[in-house]
């Protein structure tokens, strides 16, 4: 590529200075630096590498860094928003594709450009992104004593940030760079984004183990990891993303069959779940494993689900969806993918009428029932458990305390039986209403295990506690005893087993929430969680201690 281009763009009262290079056509790539004293001079040679690949590329310095005018005390998120807009319509050709890629605090300036552009980003590129709570948004900047500083060093306070539901709407190219040390963004920030991300987008975590924070001086300094990172980004770009997993499951259709239509269906957390319809109106499902954790896991997580579901498919009483196609190392997808039918009906996790709620927990209860009588030709892999007492991480205080001495001991003896393992209403269709209200369908086989009914029983009821409230996680143990369910334990062998489901959501109960709320239980909020999960750990502790 020749020399990029100086060009000064006058917003607001400020010049800001930038650079630009390549043509355009395949899209405009738009380098965003941090904070501090972030400039787009070292972002020169990525502009370079994403000029190389056909993409027309711009960088600039925000007011108060580099070449720019102005005080970076007086500037804001929004500032740094709206000046980014201004330049983009500036010396963007309004018909190129936006690749939005976004350092440290860019990384909210990115999710703020997402949500402004919509559809036009094809791809963003968050490199260790920082987010900010809402109330940050307006505030300058300031000194190390100002408001902003406040607000972002109150712990938490990023966890509501109008970023991660921008980023967790967003479905194109998505690759999250992130350093293997980093004194700056906290974990947790991180794996939010990831979690994020993960929703919709065909999303890749780059990982660069021996960098620190300020990766746009990694890829400065480091070329290898410089043309993987944007080769990763722009992958596919003209096919809008997936283009592999497309043509695997166009090889698996009926034969003349087409998909017609593609849409996302909420309620997954630990994979991305697609609603696919035919050109004759068949709807099909797609599973898809995006985050790193749970694609590494995808081969064996995946033969399993499609085993399950060849076992249901002569099992009555059990609505489970029938397997078309998987491919679980990811071999032929972009990601490890399971096909499968779609069935009829809806999660409800709604609350409002009180008598078709205690109908749901009765399905519910009976339809676990049901799934505990289920004797396969070949037994499951043993159940894992999901906390221990070295792991879990709990508030202070005796109450705690006592509850992680009760897992602090090998298992209570059981006869084993086939488990759902991860039953609870999230993963359970309804149809109908009132006396016509049945369940048209369970889903999510891929942590079906062999262990005690307890657990199967403890896990939803630790999702009903969360979801309803204490009660209605203690009770559900007399619903399925009531309706024939196996035979449970007693006293403290069964609150073993319902405290080792429960711990595991401590001091994470949200994470569960997530997709309840995006179906309308906005009133979970993180204290509404925490306060329903510590009153259910003490009630279970009462009753069964």
């Amino acid at each position: 590529m020749s020399e990029p281009i100086s060009f000064t763009h006058e917003y607001d009262g400020e010049r800001l200075s930038g650079l630009y290079g390549g043509g355009s056509g395949r899209a405009t790539v738009v380098l965003l630096h941090g904070a501090g004293n972030g400039s787009k001079e070292r972002l020169r040679p990525l502009l370079a590498e994403a000029a190389a690949h056909g993409c027309r590329a711009l960088a600039f310095d925000f007011s108060g860094h580099g070449e720019s005018s102005g005080a970076l005390g007086e500037s804001s998120l929004r500032r740094r928003f709206e000046q980014a807009v201004a330049v983009l319509d500036a010396h963007a050709p309004g018909d190129d594709p936006l690749v939005l890629v976004g350092f440290s605090m860019s990384g909210q300036t990115v999710a703020d450009l997402v949500r402004h552009y919509g559809p036009r980003v094809a791809a963003v590129g968050l490199s260790a992104p920082a987010v900010y709570a809402p109330e940050a948004h307006d505030v300058p900047f300031g000194n190390s004593e100002g408001r902003f500083s406040e607000i972002i060093r109150t712990p938490g306070s990023w966890r509501n940030s109008p970023a991660l539901t921008a980023l967790r709407a967003y479905e194109g190219r998505a690759v999250l760079a992130v350093p293997g040390t980093d004194a700056v963004i906290p974990p947790e920030v991180t794996e939010a984004v990831q979690d994020a991300l993960a929703a919709r987008s065909q999303y890749t975590r780059f990982e660069l183990p021996d960098a620190e924070h300020r990766l746009g001086l990694w890829f400065r300094d480091h070329a290898e990891d410089r043309r993987e990172f944007v080769a990763a980004l722009l992958c596919g770009l003209e096919e809008q993303g997936w283009a592999a997993t497309r043509r695997w499951v166009a090889g698996r259709l009926p034969q003349g069959r087409t998909v017609a239509g593609s849409r996302p269906l909420q309620g997954g957390w630990s994979s991305q779940i697609r609603g696919l319809t035919l050109d004759d109106g068949e709807e099909l499902v797609l599973r898809t494993f995006v985050k790193p954790f749970f694609r590494r896991h995808a081969p064996g997580l995946l033969s399993r689900e499609a085993g399950v579901l060849s076992l249901l498919a002569g099992q009555e009483g059990i609505p489970a969806p029938a397997l078309v196609a998987v491919d679980a190392t990811g071999e032929h997808c972009d990601h490890p993918s399971l096909l499968m039918t779609r069935l009829p009906g809806l999660v409800r996790v709604d609350e409002e009428d009180p008598e078709s709620l205690h109908r749901r927990l009765d399905l519910l209860a009976a339809q676990l029932v049901r799934i505990h009588t289920v004797v396969p030709r070949e037994r499951p892999r043993s159940y894992q458990a999901w906390t221990s007492p070295e792991r879990a991480r709990t508030p202070d205080g005796p109450m705690w305390e006592r509850a992680v001495d009760v897992i602090r001991r090998d298992p209570p003896p059981y006869e084993g039986r086939f488990l759902h393992r991860d039953f609870h209403p999230g993963n359970v269709l309804f149809t109908g209403a009132g006396e016509g209200l049945c369940i048209s369908g369970v889903v999510d086989w891929v942590e079906t295990s062999w262990g005690p009914a307890d657990l199967d029983v403890a896990h939803c009821s630790t999702a009903l506690a969360l979801l309803h409230g204490p009660a209605y996680g203690l009770a559900f143990r007399d619903r399925y005893e009531e309706l024939g369910g196996a035979r449970l334990a007693d006293g403290p062998d069964h609150l073993y087993w319902r405290l080792l489901d429960a711990l595991a959501y401590s001091p994470d109960a949200q994470k569960l929430a997530g997709p309840w709320r995006e179906l309308g239980r906005t009133d979970l909020t993180p204290e509404v969680l925490a306060g329903r999960l510590e009153a259910y750990v003490r009630g279970l502790l009462e009753r069964y201690g």
